[in-house]
């Protein structure tokens, strides 16, 4: 793991005047980008070749004597794979624009976790350590801290046999890297009957499916909680609620516009449905539930600061479900900005604009922590 005290060297040698946000152009950069231009900063997008057009053309920024007329996109590196940015010199390319780095979960998922631990040498906005905490199965994932937490989480079932009610089978999709070949079983029967289909048109692997997790099905609606935590705030409170989304899914998303009796005569490609995440919407919660969900980002900072020093920064979503009883189980935790937030670009979203008094999406929210630690000479407690 690069030591903090590295990535303040390297901040000691910027020019903070000249800050230019960057991020994988990916997931939520445009979230990113577009928070990073409204408050006076430059962007940087980190794009792969044959997915770069979004950034350097549709959303490419245009600029008048320095203010921004037109995208949000100031410039671009375009590399054959986004592990390219792992390089000694693309990494001194955005040391040379005084980048502070946003990771998300592209970032993570194309670039790997050990290099960037151990090898990215750029000022990350955000908690380094924090983001292998991601990756399901490890001695100490996000299941390992909700349970240190004292989180509400789904019940593990310990192997398939001991199926006896609705449960999720978590692994990864075989194919599609930041995507999961999920499914569901009732029973035995059912998951060794939708296993062998997926096996069959290759959606998993035989190892990954040894190694999945089974948990207890929470039927009720899903809420993705995007929080923030500042540790640089010292009057108000340090945890914030912007926002709140929930996902589209295929096939999932197509099942349910079909008649019952029409699902019943899909064919076995057809009839297990795929989880893959194509977009997202917005939601809010009833105001009685709000403070049970702040209860529950209390309760993660506390075991980030506790078993990840120097714990979470900045932006993290809590993914959750409510059941009948209308109580929260976390079924999925990002340490960084999460995938639904491009909801909020320019907008905002209803959380976050109420606490701030103007549109605040999570990008906006992390540019304006960078803006305030700058001002207040404070950069190296909001970086790793």
């Amino acid at each position: 793991m690069i030591e903090r005290k590295e990535i303040i060297e390297v901040l000691s040698e910027y020019d903070l005047s000249e800050t230019t946000i960057g991020v994988l152009a990916s997931h939520s950069a445009l979230d990113v980008c577009d928070g990073a231009v409204e408050e006076g900063f430059r962007t940087h997008a980190v794009c792969e070749k044959g997915r770069e057009k979004t950034y350097t053309e549709y959303f490419r920024a245009q600029r008048h004597n320095g203010n921004p007329i037109r995208g949000i996109v100031d410039s671009a590196d375009v590399y054959n794979k986004f592990n390219e940015i792992m390089k000694p010199g693309n990494q001194k390319k955005l040391r040379d624009k005084n980048t502070v780095f946003i990771p998300n979960r592209s970032f993570t998922s194309y670039c790997g976790i050990d290099e960037i631990e151990d090898d990215f040498k750029v000022p990350m906005f955000g908690s380094r350590n924090l983001l292998r905490s991601e990756e399901r199965g490890i001695e100490r994932d996000y299941y390992w801290l909700l349970e240190k937490a004292g989180l509400p989480f789904p019940e593990k079932i310990k192997k398939p046999e001991d199926i006896d009610s609705l449960v999720m089978v978590k692994l990864p999709h075989a194919v599609k890297k930041l995507e999961r070949g999920f499914f569901t079983a009732s029973s035995y029967a059912e998951f060794k009957q939708k296993s062998g289909a997926f096996l069959k048109q290759g959606v998993i692997t035989q190892d990954a499916l040894a190694d999945a997790r089974i948990e207890r099905y929470i039927i009720g609606p899903v809420f993705n909680l995007d929080f923030f935590y500042s540790p640089i705030e010292d009057n108000m409170s340090r945890i914030e609620l912007l926002g709140i989304d929930w996902r589209f899914e295929t096939s999932l998303d197509g099942h349910v516009r079909l008649p019952a009796p029409q699902q019943m005569t899909l064919n076995e490609r057809q009839i297990t449905p795929e989880y893959t995440v194509c977009g997202h919407n917005s939601a809010t919660l009833r105001e009685s539930l709000l403070e049970d969900a702040f209860e529950l980002a209390e309760k993660y900072v506390k075991a980030t600061q506790k078993y990840y020093k120097p714990g979470i920064i900045g932006p993290f979503c809590l993914q959750t479900c409510v059941d009948k009883d209308l109580n929260f189980y976390v079924y999925d935790v990002a340490p960084r900005v999460g995938g639904g937030t491009n909801v909020h670009v320019s907008v905002g979203h209803p959380y976050g604009n109420t606490l701030w008094r103007k549109p605040v999406s999570t990008g906006r929210r992390m540019a304006m922590e960078i803006r305030r630690a700058i001002e207040q000479e404070r950069v190296e407690e909001i970086v790793t």
